[in-house]
């Protein structure tokens, strides 16, 4: 890999975690098979940007042949939200959810999908009816874990992933939202606890571990943050990445910089398509 891709990488890695860390946007989704908030319809689903393109492919035609097919609207709009293309992933949930009225792993998907365009408390609401008390459901609560971040309630967040996790015990991707909801509220010690659990979890993977090296950082903790970080990276690549971050959280004023930030955070594609970057989820860690 060229010097220029490697620092382009860096930098977007390390800024680009500490505004989403800021804007409490990048908790993870619950796995994979939470691309669109899919709960049980996603035994098998593409992994990669051309197995993507090719599903979306395949269900537009679909879904184009007959809008109210209730598969062709939820599969279409997961391989759209898969690609990045959440506008249109969003206009053929509202739909479905239109015609499918009591389908509440399709209101789950649609809160996500509303979640990823930035309608931040209609995505509350709509979470809030897409599992009941009866049968509750840990991913769309982690879902609405990591809106609740988004929305600067971190002590609401942190109670609904308390509770995912009784649902869930030691699921990496709540755990990994948990740790950096508890870094919004710069209860940093806690956050490092949280994400150690998570990333030696069953399961975990490298965004868990990217969450570890940004708490890890904000803590001081460069060697540790490096150490991680080399699970992931080339020994290179770890080493400008951490002196990247030192650079970053070093500054007086970085956290209420970062709280101040009004822009919305894309998180970078570490993850295949489908997967949350680095994040967490779904960020979620999200």
């Amino acid at each position: 890999m060229s010097k220029p891709m490697i620092s382009s990488r860096i930098r977007r890695f390390a800024a680009v975690s500490l505004a989403c860390l800021a804007l409490g946007a990048c908790q993870m989704r619950s796995g994979p098979g939470d691309v669109t908030g899919s709960i049980g319809s996603s035994a098998s689903q593409p992994r990669g940007p051309e197995q993507w393109r090719a599903e979306e492919a395949q269900w537009a035609k679909r879904y184009e042949a007959n809008p109210k097919d209730r598969n062709a609207a939820f599969f279409y709009a997961r391989a759209l939200r898969a690609l990045d293309k959440n506008a249109q992933a969003l206009a053929i949930l509202q739909g479905a959810v239109l015609v499918h009225t009591n389908d509440l792993e399709l209101l789950g998907a649609y809160g996500r999908s509303l979640a990823d365009n930035g309608r931040l408390k209609e995505a509350d609401d709509v979470l809030s009816r897409a599992h009941t008390p009866e049968k509750p459901d840990w991913r769309v609560l982690s879902a609405q874990g990591t809106v609740a971040d988004q929305l600067g309630e971190h002590d609401r967040a942190q109670q609904i992933y308390q509770t995912a996790l009784r649902l869930a015990p030691n699921e990496p991707t709540v755990m990994s939202n948990l740790g950096l909801s508890l870094a919004l509220s710069k209860r940093l010690p806690e956050a490092e606890r949280v994400l150690r659990e998570a990333a030696a979890a069953p399961g975990s993977d490298a965004r868990v571990r990217q969450n570890l090296v940004l708490v890890l950082g904000l803590q001081g903790r460069f060697a540790d943050a490096e150490q991680i970080a080399r699970q992931d990276m080339s020994p290179a690549e770890a080493t400008a990445t951490v002196a990247y971050l030192r650079r970053s959280v070093s500054q007086p004023n970085s956290w209420e910089m970062l709280r101040g930030s009004k822009g919305k955070a894309q998180a970078p594609r570490t993850a295949s398509p489908g997967q949350a970057p680095v994040d967490a989820e779904s960020g979620q860690a999200g």
